[in-house]
C-alpha cells in the first residue's frame, strides 16, 4: 500500500511523511524598566543590525503605566539561539562563488507521451519562450517561439503536412528551423536566409522531452539526468504534469520539506496525520556545484531512512530502498522535475515508481489518482504564493526571513545555501545569504470570480460556456488537465455519458406520460431516476477532475 499512499498523495516518501517538533521561539527579555509588567500587548515590531546582522524585536507595553519591557526574538541570528534547536552556526559559513550558468543546463518540457501530435505547444524556461512540435515524422522539435517576420508566437500557429506554421501571415518552418515557405512571397522569388528560426536541442529520455538552452555550446549529455529505478525491468511509475503560480525556487523547497505532510495534508490519505508530525533526522552526504544530497527519516523510526537527491537545476528525487518479508529487495521513488516558468510560475512533472505495487492499485483509475495529486498542491497553494510575495517584497536573503529548525528544514537550508554558490549565475535567486532579486516583480493571474468563476469551473473546456479569457491558477482543468491526453479524454467521455444520460431520462418521462398501463409508469419512472442518478456521478467526475479547490476549513 505504500505505492498507492504515493501516487495518490504525491509527496516525497513512500510512508508516512513527518512534521517538525514544535520547539518554542527562544527569547531573551532586555528589560528597560525595573518595574515588572502586566497584560502585555504588542505595539510594534522593527530590525535592527548586530554585528551587521538583521535581528526581530517585539516591544511589549504593559497597560498598567508602569513601564515598558523590550523582548527580542533573534529569528534569524542563528548563534544567539540554542543550536540544538535550529540549523547550526557553523553550516552558514560562505564559501566562495563557483562558475555556474543556468544556460549550460537540461531543463524538464514535458513528458513525452503528453506532447501534443497535432498541434505546437508553447512552454518557457525562466523568461526564454519556445515552442515544442513533432515534425512530419514524429520528430520533436524545438524552436524560439517568435516568428522572424512580425514576432508573432509559433505556438499560436498550427501544424501543416509536418511543418510549423505562424498563423500571422503563414510562413512555415521545418527541420533546424529553416523557413520552407512564404505565401506573400512574389513568384521566382527566394526565401531570405534570415527567414529562419533559432533552434534548440532536444532529447527524449526516460520518458521525459528536455531542452538544452544554451545558444552558444553543444549539448553535454553528460549532465542529461538519468534515474536508475526508472530503468530497472519491472519497474512501474505514475506521472502527472502541473502548473503552479509560484517560484521554481519555492516550489523545490516545499517538495524538500516532508515536516509540512501530517499538518498541510491531514487525513488527504490514511498516511497523512497531524498527529503524527515528530522532529526528522538528517544526514547531509554530498555538496557541490551540482546540488547536494543525503539521508533523511523520522526520529520515532530512524532505520527507515530515504536517500534525497537535489540536482541542479530542477531535479528531486526521493528514493527508499528496503528488503520486504520474501527478502525481495524493493525501491520505491518519488521524482520532481519542476521547470521555472517565469517570475512567480513553475510547472512540475511528478513521477512515482516502485519495483511493485499493491494489485489495489490497479482497481483505482488514473484519472482518480491525478486529482488527488491536483488536490495537494492546491492545498499548499495559498501559503506557498503569499510565501513567493514575500520573498519578492522583502528582498534580503532568506536567513533574515526563515527560522531554519535541526529538526525539519536541513533541505531547505541546503538548498538556499547552494543558490548562495551559483545563484549569480541565474536570471534571480533568492540565497540564504546572498540574493539577485527579479527586476520587475513576479505576475500573478487574477482568477475571475462570482457568477463568471462559477460558470468557468463548470464548462472549462476551450470553447465551452463560459470559457476563461485567461488561464486560472485555481482551477484543475488550466493546472493539469489541459496537459494530461488522459484526464481531457475522460472530461470529454463523462460529458458525452451525462448529455446521453439526461436525454435518455427526459425520453423516459415522456414515455410514462404516454404509457397507459401502470406497471410501466413506473418503470419508465424508475429508468427515468436511474439516468438522473447516472448524470449526476457523470457531473461529479468531471468537477472533481475540473473545478475551483476551496480548502474547507477556510470556507465562509
Amino acid at each position: 500500500m505504500a505505492l498507492f499512499r504515493l501516487s495518490s498523495l504525491c509527496l516525497l516518501s513512500v510512508h508516512k511523511a513527518l512534521e517538525t517538533s514544535s520547539a518554542a521561539l527562544p527569547c531573551s527579555p532586555i528589560p528597560t524598566s525595573p518595574a515588572p509588567t502586566t497584560n502585555t500587548t504588542a505595539t510594534g515590531f522593527n530590525t535592527s543590525c548586530i554585528g551587521g546582522r538583521r535581528r526581530r524585536r517585539w516591544a511589549l507595553v504593559s497597560k498598567s503605566g508602569r513601564g515598558v519591557r523590550t523582548v527580542e526574538c533573534r529569528a534569524a541570528v542563528v548563534e544567539d539561539v540554542d543550536e540544538e534547536v535550529l540549523v547550526p552556526a557553523e553550516a552558514e559559513a560562505e564559501e566562495a562563488a563557483e562558475e555556474y550558468d543556468w544556460r549550460q543546463e537540461w531543463y524538464p518540457l514535458y513528458l513525452t507521451a503528453q506532447v501534443p501530435d497535432d498541434a505546437p505547444l508553447g512552454l518557457t524556461v525562466f523568461d526564454k519562450q519556445v515552442v515544442l512540435y513533432r515534425d512530419g515524422a514524429g520528430v520533436l522539435r524545438c524552436y524560439e517561439d517568435r516568428c522572424p517576420h512580425r514576432l508573432a508566437k509559433l505556438s499560436e500557429g498550427q501544424l501543416v503536412e509536418g511543418r510549423l506554421e505562424c498563423l500571422y501571415h503563414g510562413w512555415q518552418f521545418e527541420g533546424e528551423g529553416k523557413c520552407v515557405k512564404i505565401p506573400q512571397l512574389q513568384e521566382g522569388g527566394k526565401i531570405p536566409r534570415a527567414a529562419c528560426v533559432r533552434t534548440y536541442e532536444v532529447r527524449n529520455s526516460q520518458g521525459v522531452v528536455w531542452v538544452w538552452m544554451s545558444e552558444k555550446n553543444p549539448p553535454n549529455d553528460e549532465k542529461l539526468p538519468w534515474f536508475e529505478h526508472y530503468a530497472k525491468p519491472g519497474f512501474q511509475d505514475t506521472s502527472t504534469i502541473h502548473e503552479l503560480p509560484y517560484d521554481h525556487s519555492i516550489l523545490l523547497e516545499n517538495l524538500m520539506d516532508p515536516a509540512h505532510v501530517p499538518i498541510s495534508h491531514d487525513r488527504t490519505d490514511w498516511t497523512a496525520k497531524r498527529e503524527d508530525a515528530q522532529p526528522l533526522v538528517f544526514t547531509v552526504t554530498e555538496r557541490s556545484s551540482r546540488g547536494f544530497a543525503g539521508h533523511w527519516g523520522r526520529s520515532k523510526n530512524p532505520a527507515l531512512m530515504n536517500f534525497l537527491r537535489f540536482q541542479a537545476p530542477c531535479v528531486l528525487s526521493n528514493d527508499l530502498e528496503f528488503v520486504d518479508k520474501a527478502g525481495v529487495k524493493q525501491y520505491f521513488s518519488a521524482l520532481f522535475l519542476c521547470r521555472p516558468t517565469g517570475q512567480g510560475k513553475s510547472m512540475l512533472i511528478v513521477r512515482f515508481g516502485a519495483s511493485s505495487r499493491s494489485p489495489v492499485f490497479n482497481l483505482v483509475p488514473e484519472w482518480y489518482f491525478h486529482q488527488n495529486a491536483c488536490k495537494v498542491f492546491e492545498q499548499d497553494m495559498g501559503f506557498l504564493s503569499s510565501q513567493n510575495e514575500v520573498l519578492v517584497k522583502e528582498r534580503v536573503p532568506t536567513k533574515e526571513l526563515y527560522l531554519n529548525l535541526r529538526s525539519s528544514d536541513t533541505w531547505v537550508a541546503e538548498y538556499r545555501k547552494w543558490m548562495d554558490k551559483v545563484g549569480h549565475g541565474m536570471p534571480y535567486y533568492f540565497g540564504h545569504s546572498s540574493l539577485s532579486p527579479p527586476k520587475q516583480p513576479a505576475v500573478v493571474e487574477q482568477a475571475p470570480v462570482g457568477l463568471v468563476a462559477g460558470i468557468s469551473a463548470s464548462f472549462p473546456a476551450k470553447g465551452g460556456v463560459g470559457t476563461q479569457h485567461a488561464p486560472n491558477p485555481a482551477n484543475r482543468y488550466y493546472r493539469h488537465v489541459v496537459h494530461c491526453k488522459g484526464c481531457r479524454s475522460v472530461v470529454k467521455t463523462f460529458q458525452a455519458w451525462k448529455q446521453t444520460l439526461v436525454l435518455l431520462s427526459l425520453a423516459a418521462v415522456a414515455s410514462a406520460i404516454l404509457a397507459s398501463a401502470q406497471q410501466w409508469k413506473v418503470v419508465l419512472l424508475a429508468s427515468a431516476a436511474l439516468f438522473l442518478a447516472g448524470s449526476s456521478v457523470c457531473s461529479f467526475v468531471v468537477s472533481l477532475i475540473t473545478t475551483n479547490f476551496i480548502r474547507t476549513h477556510r470556507r465562509l
